[in-house]
C-alpha cells in the first residue's frame, strides 16, 4: 500500500518572506542591536547614578511593571475579638473559576449573631487566577485582596497552600464594611 506524500495546504493570504528575511543574519544583527541599545542605555543610567529601567526599592516602592489594577494576595478580615469575619457561606468557593478555595464550616452555638465560622479556610495559589470574584461575591467583606505579594512565588506546590492562619495573620485588618458586635461573654482578645 503506497501512501501519498503529504501536501501542505496553501492559503490565499499566506505571508511570503523576502530574500532579506530569508537570510537570517540581518535579522539576528537587528535583534542584537535592539538588545544592546537597551543594555547600553540602562548601563549609562547606572553609571551616572540615575535609577535603572525596572529597579524598584522594595518595600518602599511597588514595582512599576505591575498593572494599575493588580489585585495581589488574599487576606481575611477580622472581627473585634480576632476571629475571622467569614461566616463560611461558601459563596467565594462557589464563584471561584479555578476552584482553588476550600472551606469547612464550624458551628458555635454560644454565638447567636454569627454561629458559623470557618474551621478550615485554604486557598491554593498554584491554581488561583487572581480574578477577584471571591472578593466581589463575599457578602460579609471577609476576604480582600491587597497589592503587596511577599513570598507568594514558591518552588513547591505544597507551599502554595495558604491556610486560615496565613490569611489572617499577614496583614490583619479589622475595618470591615459589616461589623458584628463582639461575642457575648467573650474576652476582648478572643481566640482564633
Amino acid at each position: 500500500m503506497s501512501r501519498k506524500p503529504y501536501k501542505r495546504r496553501t492559503y490565499w493570504n499566506e505571508p511570503t518572506m523576502t530574500w532579506w528575511e530569508r537570510f537570517y543574519l540581518f535579522e539576528i544583527v537587528r535583534g542584537l542591536s535592539i538588545t544592546g541599545g537597551v543594555f547600553l542605555r540602562n548601563m549609562g543610567k547606572w553609571v551616572t547614578g540615575r535609577k535603572g529601567a525596572l529597579t524598584a526599592y522594595y518595600p518602599e516602592e511597588i514595582r512599576a511593571d505591575y498593572a494599575a489594577h493588580n489585585r495581589g494576595k488574599h487576606i481575611l478580615t477580622q472581627r473585634p475579638d480576632g476571629r475571622p469575619q467569614c461566616i463560611a457561606c461558601n459563596m467565594c468557593a462557589t464563584v471561584c473559576p479555578a476552584q482553588c478555595i476550600e472551606i469547612d464550616a464550624a458551628f458555635d452555638p454560644e454565638d447567636a449573631a454569627h454561629p458559623k465560622s470557618p474551621s478550615r479556610f485554604e486557598i491554593d495559589y498554584s491554581r488561583c487566577v487572581f480574578c477577584g470574584f471571591c472578593v466581589e461575591a463575599c457578602p460579609e467583606d471577609a476576604i480582600r485582596m491587597v497589592k503587596e505579594t511577599p513570598d507568594l512565588p514558591g518552588g513547591d506546590r505544597h507551599d502554595m497552600w495558604f491556610r486560615r492562619e496565613d490569611l489572617l495573620g499577614w496583614q490583619p485588618q479589622r475595618d470591615v464594611a459589616k461589623p458584628y458586635p463582639p461575642k457575648a461573654g467573650g474576652s476582648p482578645g478572643g481566640t482564633r
